[in-house]
């Protein structure tokens, strides 16, 4: 699932990805609230400049990303 496997993401590449990721939920309405949360904490973080914590929060979006996938995934 992860784009750049071994590579470090931009918090942009980090964004598109994640509303790709979005497509793959099963109704318009899941993809469109988790489309909001992407857009809301990518200009939450967006004044980090601190490149460990911006590592930090790429990670935990990734391993979150991949739960929820994993989530709706085992329900259908």
């Amino acid at each position: 699932m992860l784009p750049l496997v071994g590579a470090e993401l931009t918090p942009v590449q980090l964004y598109r990805h994640l509303l790709r990721c979005c497509r793959k939920l099963p109704t318009p309405a899941m993809q469109q609230h988790y489309r909001h949360a992407i857009r809301q904490g990518y200009n939450s973080h967006s004044d980090e400049d601190d490149p460990e914590r911006i590592q930090m929060i790429i990670q935990r979006a990734i391993a979150d990303a991949e739960w929820i996938l994993n989530k709706y995934k085992k329900k259908e």
